[in-house]
């Protein structure tokens, strides 16, 4: 069994008073205090890397503190194991994918053992993605609430890798989707509930001009250009080789200069090919940075989406991406694909700019290194719109709210 390391919390729920006020922090004691003796468990694939493991590494203590017992354990698996769930997750997408009988049955095999090897102390489980999800296949034995946490856009999916796992989904109690846009019919209860960016962590915190300075010296970046800047993980659906070509159209109007940052995960083997290709279609540039990060690397994506010019997140498919939210809270313009999630975060020329293919987002990139004055108040809306939907005092108390209707099986709960 593998349980999230115990680490001490670096921020106390108080501290989040003077960001949405104190009245706030005490509705979400009062409602934790209605959960008082319950435990909640949560089971993913991986704890770095990835917006699921992001989110879990600061909900999991905040609801400690709150008093309720809360816990983080993961699956385990081989590569091939792994080489099969990064095809689900494709698929789930709606890309298409060759996913043969054998990568079920392996799925499955993975499956078993980790039932075998973790232990299940919840009266409350959040099973999050597609890796663990048949892990439902023991609920009967294990009891408690199960909740399949749906981080990703299913609105389109292959429909067979689709059937093979909502044999699954269906056994559970409720399922929470990101965005109302993403759901399945189901014979289950859905929420909505989007996910969210911790203010005071390492990545989303102030730092001193310093700091950032000394970060940009680190990676041999200097202030002489705009930068346009896109973090994620080195995946294809985050289309890393469209920023490049949308780069190289604004390049021959505007000097600036490219920052591709990003990394890996446990769970994404597809991650370092996808690096390599990036590097090949930079082609040397000296004006196109591709830095691979590693997973610990939170203060050092801040100071670069601080000392932006322009954040993009050019995906083509995508389930909510909190990088823009990390970008709109630091008051940043955004250029991002019409997509998935996106649109609940950017509205169209309000918050950021849409956009719907290489030669959209070149265009955005344009008129904002045209119109500075433009992209600063894009970037006040943007953050206002992050403080108001998106931080994770609200996902706290969505869950709150969840469970207790789950609890005392309500019929209806508004979020």
């Amino acid at each position: 069994m593998r349980k999230a390391p115990a680490k001490a919390s670096k921020v106390n729920i108080r501290d989040y008073e003077p960001i949405v006020g104190r009245s706030y922090i005490e509705e979400l004691r009062m409602l934790a205090d209605k959960l008082s003796g319950k435990t909640i468990q949560n089971i993913n694939s991986t704890f770095v890397g990835g917006g699921v493991a992001e989110i879990l590494s600061h909900l999991v203590p905040l609801l400690n503190q709150l008093g309720i017992d809360t816990r983080w354990h993961i699956i385990t698996g081989e590569t091939q194991f792994f080489e099969v769930t990064k095809k689900f997750h494709n698929a789930l997408h709606g890309k298409i994918e060759h996913v043969s009988d054998n990568d079920f049955a392996l799925f499955l095999e993975t499956t078993e053992k980790n039932l075998s090897e973790l232990e299940f102390p919840g009266d409350i489980l959040f099973i999050h993605d597609p890796q663990p999800a048949a892990l439902i296949s023991k609920k009967k034995d294990i009891g408690g609430k199960w909740i399949w946490r749906c981080h990703i856009d299913i609105s389109h999916p292959d429909s067979k890798v689709w059937q093979f796992l909502k044999q699954y989904i269906v056994n559970y109690d409720a399922v929470v989707f990101s965005s109302p846009n993403f759901v399945q019919e189901l014979p289950i209860r859905q929420f909505f509930a989007p996910p969210s960016i911790d203010p005071l962590s390492d990545k989303n915190k102030e730092l001193l001009p310093e700091s950032i300075d000394a970060i940009l010296a680190k990676y041999g970046l200097t202030r002489d250009k705009p930068m346009i800047l896109q973090v994620s993980r080195f995946d294809r659906l985050k289309d890393p080789l469209g920023v490049i070509q949308a780069f190289e159209l604004v390049r021959k109007n505007f000097a600036c200069q490219l920052v591709l940052a990003g990394g890996t995960a446990s769970d994404d083997p597809e991650s370092q090919e996808v690096l390599e290709e990036v590097r090949e279609r930079a082609g040397g540039n000296p004006d196109i940075h591709i830095l691979s990060m590693p997973p610990e690397s939170d203060i050092d994506i801040n100071a670069l989406q601080t000392a932006a010019t322009i954040i993009m997140q050019k995906s083509l498919r995508e389930g909510f991406a909190l990088t823009i939210t990390e970008a709109l809270w630091k008051a940043k313009p955004v250029v991002a694909s019409a997509v998935g999630g996106i649109p609940l975060q950017i509205r169209n020329k309000f918050t950021g700019l849409l956009c719907h293919s290489v030669e959209g987002a070149a265009y955005a990139l344009r008129q904002l290194l045209a119109n500075p004055d433009y992209g600063h108040w894009l970037g006040h809306n943007g953050r206002e719109h992050v403080r108001q939907h998106f931080l994770i005092t609200r996902e706290i108390k969505d869950y709150l709210l969840m469970i207790l209707a789950l609890e005392r099986n309500e019929d209806i709960i508004y979020l």
